[in-house]
């Protein structure tokens, strides 16, 4: 019954497809699935937070968060058990990492996401955060977005560019929906997932990205985010204190950055998900407990240090810390805000570092603007002006994308008046931490593996291609004790001149030339005396089948080489990959990718 229906849909879509080749052109459809991927990405965006304050209400309505409450022990454990067994069990698939999955997405399988991203990661990071995960839901819903936009184009049959492109699409309408952050959703797209813009992607963008800021403003209301309003404005007077804090937040940024992949590192050493869940849960429940703060996205503690009129000790309510020194509290929980959403995530959790982003960048500004406030006395200092800058800056340089926390927290804030103070700690934060890392911590997992589509387009291109694909198999193979008489009669049914030599394992042990053998090939007295042991010779350089096509470029350039010899795993001969199959490969890609 169920095959019926999806072969009767199958059918039904097809019908459609050729319908709509003769009656909409392809820019005016991929403009209506761009709209498509926006309206949804944003529904999904609101179910997501509606589940989250749905599950903290029910689990936290009626708790007074205290001492003596050691719930705050209990329920985000169960929160990422829950979860990770979700994940285990039902899913079976890793879903962590969203934004390097999409970036994996991009560079290897040409924008195909599974379908079960559209709904996994909304329902792991749902239990995971509204149970108390100190993680963020922004990188859940870009990777749902993303895969909408793949299995829409996929449904549709979407050839690979636009593909890729209604992927940013979904990504663009996550951002736009759930922060109603239209800008920040198309620049995070430019950024994050180094998209390259042209005029064919520019408008599909914006379209996912208004309608599902659109959708958002309609379904929850036009308030910001985030409440603030600078009581001081932006005294020029503060710009070299804004730049010092633009190097402060590079360098808060690195170390969220080398601690969080330390620590997953540590985590992946970890065999057994039993023993991750153990570490992690414990990890977890202790800091949240010594910090409540930490609970959750920890949006609450950003709106009450970017207001002015709120009191910023009450943060510490239900820590150990209440009454006592409030940057003294927030400093360590600078500290502990990292180990806490690794811990949530590697201990089986599902969440992104949007939200940890934020909230250090926050208490980092508020604390360098207290401090500078006690200096700088007379100065005309609004600690929550800094509280904002901080954010920004901390967006850079985690995410490497100045643009993006430039235009986010303007968004999310309506703090559009402090523009120029957030593009310079922004810029500067993130040129401090490309001093020591040249990659977002989305994307430096996939560097290290040669795996990551950059602007440059030679690196995309050669990223695109696969070893596979351009591997020729048509050589007739010869043996060692073969003599020349033989070897004459392989290369009269041959229309190639080059011919691998193999043992009786299938290993290369030779090649024979035939430019070499001319001189000697139509003597026929000599057809007993030479074998093809005797005159095979060693090929410049061997490809495996799981070299890198960067990799391979080398080996050619090294050796000069026209054909090179392909081995697989176990180092069996497999063929022969030539540089004019990979020019022709290489150049169809690179117009496949140019193209408008």
């Amino acid at each position: 019954m169920i095959e019926e229906k999806e072969r009767q849909t199958d059918s039904l879509l097809n019908r459609f497809n050729l319908w709509r080749k003769d009656h909409i052109s392809e820019k005016q459809f991929i403009l209506l699935l761009s709209l498509v991927v926006g309206i949804f990405t944003a529904f999904v965006a609101i179910l997501l937070k509606f589940l989250i304050s749905l599950i903290h209400e029910f689990i936290y309505g009626n708790l007074t968060i205290s001492k003596e409450n050691y719930s705050l022990l209990i329920y985000p454990v169960i929160g990422i058990l829950v979860s990770g067994l979700f994940i285990l069990y039902i899913i079976r698939d890793d879903i962590g990492h969203g934004v390097t999955k999409i970036l994996y997405s991009l560079s290897k399988k040409n924008g195909r996401i599974k379908p079960h991203n559209m709904y996994s990661s909304v329902i792991a990071s749902a239990i995971t955060i509204g149970m108390g995960g100190s993680v963020g839901a922004e990188s859940p819903i870009v990777l749902t977005g993303s895969a909408i936009g793949s299995n829409v184009g996929r449904m549709f049959k979407m050839e690979h560019r636009t593909l890729v492109l209604l992927v940013g699409c979904g990504a663009a309408g996550a951002i736009a929906g759930i922060f109603k952050a239209p800008i920040a959703g198309l620049v995070f797209v430019l950024e994050v997932l180094m998209f390259d813009l042209s005029m064919g992607s520019l408008l599909p963008l914006l379209v996912s990205s208004v309608t599902a800021a659109t959708v958002s403003y309609i379904v929850t209301g036009t308030d910001s985010m985030f409440y603030f309003a600078s009581s001081h404005g932006f005294d020029l007077s503060l710009i070299p204190l804004v730049l010092v804090l633009g190097v402060v937040c590079g360098l808060v940024s690195l170390y969220f950055s080398h601690t969080m992949n330390w620590l997953e590192n540590f985590f992946g050493r970890l065999a057994k998900p039993w023993k991750k869940f153990v570490l992690g849960a414990t990890i977890l429940s202790i800091l949240i407990f010594l910090f409540p703060s930490l609970f959750g996205e920890g949006y609450g503690t950003i709106s009450t240090l970017l207001d002015v009129n709120e009191d910023s000790s009450s943060v510490m309510e239900g820590s150990f810390f209440y009454g006592g020194n409030l940057l003294l509290y927030l400093t360590l929980m600078v500290f502990a805000k990292v180990f806490a959403s690794t811990a949530t995530n590697a201990g089986g959790g599902c969440g992104g570092i949007f939200a940890p982003s934020l909230f250090l960048g926050c208490i980092a500004g508020f604390v360098f603007g207290e401090l500078s406030l006690r200096f700088f006395p007379d100065a005309n200092i609004s600690v929550q002006n800094f509280a904002l800058l901080g954010m920004a800056g901390l967006m850079s340089g985690v995410m490497h994308a100045p643009l993006t926390g430039v235009f986010l927290i303007a968004e999310l804030t309506g703090g559009y008046s402090m523009f120029l103070p957030l593009m310079m700690v922004s810029i500067l934060s993130f040129l401090t931490i490309r001093l020591f890392h040249s990659h977002s911590i989305y994307s430096m997992r996939l560097a290290r593996k040669g795996e990551l589509m950059t602007h440059d387009k030679d690196q995309a291109v050669l990223l695109l291609m696969n070893i596979d694909s351009l591997i020729e198999t048509e050589f007739l193979t010869l043996k060692p004790e073969m003599n020349l008489g033989q070897l004459v009669n392989v290369i009269a049914r041959s229309n190639r001149n080059l011919f691998p030599v193999l043992d009786d394992d299938g290993s290369l042990v030779g090649i024979v030339n035939m430019e070499s053998i001319r001189n000697i090939m139509f003597r026929q007295e000599l057809y007993n005396r030479f074998t093809v042991q005797r005159l095979m010779e060693l090929p410049p350089a061997r490809l495996s089948v799981n070299d890198s096509m960067e990799a391979v470029m080398n080996k050619f350039d090294e050796t000069s080489a026209w054909n090179l010899p392909v081995e697989d795993e176990n180092g069996r001969y497999m063929g022969f990959v030539s540089k004019s199959k990979i020019f022709n490969s290489y150049r169809n890609i690179l117009l496949e990718i140019s193209g408008e």
